[in-house]
């Protein structure tokens, strides 16, 4: 009889120290398992004469029955303090407001955006995207574009060039978007009328200029078109980019190998505070480039400059987007910072239209 109550004692205790069900199912599997030391004890049964299987049947079989009820009562124990414990952690605070999805966590890059709001502007006035490679060959990077060959202004572009191929001919990384236009002269028949946004690369890196930046580029080909028609063009995407009534431009004589007459546009800002603002002032920012695509380019491109001519120019994407959003430091563009794209940086859904607003 003592031994089965220091044995109860014993596995009680052992049932009181179990800090979990995994470890409650070990002091289970030690008590009543095939191997249990309770288990060893209702094998003796068998082997007893009937008088003693009388008297010790019931103080064994008793020690078992308190031995479950035990280990019932501590497996009810831990689950229920399992389940505080998780509801605990798990709490959530029903006044507070719920979670952004990550639809609603996640940004448009400022370029993305900008190009969107291009397309937007100039998809309204008729032109088409087009599109190219950024490897290039010299020809269609410089010599269609009237510069030949030892053409000092060539130097003008700080260039990454491929090493020569077995016949001595250097690739090269474009350095404007300008050979879209001449694969689009080559492939297409008057009239032309497109915008080309792309990626483009210089060696030169600054607080304004990185190795690789964007363009977009427009172009126009018919028979007609002049000066004029440029001008409005401009007039209507910068009052429509920029978001103001009233825009005051002015053309400067300039000089571009293919262009013909060539010019750089200003608009009119104020810099008062720090801040560019359009529309008013008496300051002015150059923001582009433009002039009438020059003889040689169209002729070079296989078109007749007598029957045909055209207009183009070209803009930083990058230059515009901090112009226009006041982010004071182009390098950032290509951080991939998440706190500066979460800042700067434009809703999914937020998708730019003349109607509702092109930076919503």
């Amino acid at each position: 009889m003592s031994d089965l109550s220091a044995l109860e004692s014993e596995i009680a205790a052992a049932v009181a120290q179990a800090g979990d069900e995994a470890a409650l199912e070990v002091v289970r599997v030690g008590a009543l398992g095939k191997k249990g030391s309770v288990s060893d004890l209702l094998k003796t049964l068998g082997s007893m004469s009937s008088d003693e299987r009388k008297e010790k049947g019931p103080l064994i079989n008793g020690l078992r029955d308190r031995v479950t009820g035990l280990l019932a009562e501590r497996r009810t124990a831990l689950k229920d303090a399992a389940l505080d414990a998780r509801l605990a952690a798990e709490r959530v605070d029903v006044t507070l407001p719920s979670p952004e999805s990550a639809l609603g966590r996640g940004r448009v890059h400022p370029i993305s955006q900008v190009i969107d709001e291009l397309t937007t502007i100039f998809g309204d006035m008729g032109f088409a995207v087009a599109e190219g490679p950024d490897i290039e060959a010299d020809f269609l990077n410089f010599t269609a574009l009237n510069f030949p060959v030892g053409h000092p202004a060539r130097e003008m572009h700080d260039t990454f060039f491929f090493n020569p191929d077995a016949n001595g001919e250097r690739k090269l990384l474009r350095t404007h978007t300008s050979p879209v236009q001449v694969r689009t002269m080559m492939s297409q028949k008057p009239p032309i009328r497109v915008i080309i946004p792309g990626r483009t690369y210089r060696c030169d890196s600054d607080q304004t200029h990185t190795p690789m930046f964007h363009q977009v580029e427009g172009l126009v080909i018919d028979k007609g078109s002049h000066m004029g028609h440029l001008k409005w063009i401009l007039e209507e995407f910068c009052r429509s980019f920029f978001e103001v009534d009233n825009v005051k431009m002015r053309f400067r004589p300039s000089f571009f190998p293919f262009t013909e007459p060539s010019a750089e546009v200003d608009i009119q800002c104020s810099r008062k505070g720090g801040e560019i603002r359009f529309g008013e002032g008496d300051d002015w920012l150059e923001i582009l480039g433009c002039g009438m695509v020059h003889p040689n380019v169209i002729r070079n491109c296989g078109l007749d400059p007598d029957e045909y001519q055209g207009f183009a120019w070209g803009m930083g994407i990058d230059r515009i987007a901090m112009l226009k959003y006041g982010m004071p430091d182009l390098r950032a563009f290509f951080d991939a910072d998440v706190r500066w794209l979460s800042h700067y940086g434009f809703r999914p859904l937020d998708m730019p239209s003349l109607t509702a607003g092109l930076s919503v």
